[in-house]
């Protein structure tokens, strides 16, 4: 897949791209309902004979258009929101800047300069999807606004039986620590990555070492608590037992912001510095003060207990 990044005002031509079949779409998370969405481009173009393209945005849109965002947590930054769009075998993926000129860009500006003007032929979106300032562009416009030059598909919106899949919903599961319900909106379990950090080497010396991870302020925390959960290490998986949370039993006063520590089963190798990413599955239990060491190490062995007979009974779905 080529990803192409883009700030407006851009200056490609039309001849520089073969015809496309592009899904539009923000698509954080890149889950089920995404996925319809980017596979119906790249049906559509097998079809008609185009080469498969997805366009998206960075940053969020609130980021420029809200008056109070400065921030925005992520499903997948854009990092994973490239990979994940690349395992669904698009030919193109073009990442344009959100900027207020580029969010300035009548309906019809839009239409003419980034989907005629990077020659796409057929258009494949949700039924929510706007565009244009104001969002004033539409589905129902979009005819109008396509001067004939390209013909579109709407895809309707896909539920999990009773809610729309949405980033929104999926938002919400996250920071409501409901990682096992994910899988069945994103088609896959809820990952972050990150880098292996120097902690307080205490897990060490109480029988259960654990690798700390930053994993930076772009993504969604899941709440603080345990959980069963599969870390990648070098190329592997490895289960586990992660923490997140201020470890009130040693921290007096709390820590700014939550640590995130994971306790891998059968696995004793020094990785200080490496890239790793963390694969969330089970809430096991909420964050709590012990009386002291003795009683948070059996904690600790109970936790480990509940995740290796979760992972037990779960092999088919890691």
């Amino acid at each position: 897949m080529e990803v192409i990044a883009i700030k407006h005002p851009h200056q490609f031509a039309r001849t520089d791209f073969p015809g496309l079949s592009m899904a539009l779409g923000y698509f954080d998370g890149v889950h089920l309902g995404h996925q319809k969405v980017i596979l119906e481009a790249k049906k559509a173009a097998e079809q008609k004979g185009l080469k498969s393209a997805v366009m998206t945005f960075d940053p969020h849109p609130s980021v420029v258009l809200g008056k109070s965002v400065q921030h925005i947590e992520y499903i997948t930054p854009l990092e994973d929101k490239i990979k994940e769009i690349s395992k669904l075998g698009a030919d193109y993926l073009f990442v344009v800047e959100f900027s207020s000129s580029f969010a300035s860009l009548l309906p019809q500006e839009f239409a003419d300069q980034y989907l005629i003007g990077l020659n796409a032929r057929h258009i494949v979106a949700g039924f929510d999807y706007s565009y244009g300032r104001m969002g004033k562009g539409t589905m129902e416009t979009l005819p109008f606004h396509s001067r004939e030059e390209f013909t579109y598909t709407v895809v309707d919106k896909l539920t999990d039986g009773t809610e729309k899949i949405s980033s929104t919903l999926i938002r919400q599961k996250i920071r409501e620590g409901h990682t096992e319900e994910l899988p069945g909106l994103l088609g896959r379990y809820y990952t972050t990555r990150g880098t292996v950090i120097h902690g307080d080497k205490r897990g060490r010396t109480i029988g259960f070492p654990t690798a700390n991870i930053d994993i930076g302020t772009s993504y969604i925390y899941p709440p603080t608590g345990v959980y069963a959960a599969r870390m990648r290490v070098d190329g592997s998986w490895v289960e586990g037992v992660c923490n997140v949370g201020y470890k009130p039993t040693f921290n007096k006063p709390a820590a700014d912001r939550p640590s995130i520590e994971v306790h891998l089963f059968d696995f004793s190798r020094e990785i200080y510095g490496s890239e790793v990413e963390i694969e969330w599955h089970r809430y096991l239990r909420s964050e709590r003060k012990f009386s002291g060491v003795d009683e948070l190490v059996a904690q600790i062995s109970r936790d480990k207990d509940a995740a290796v007979g979760y992972f037990e009974n779960n092999e088919g779905l890691t």
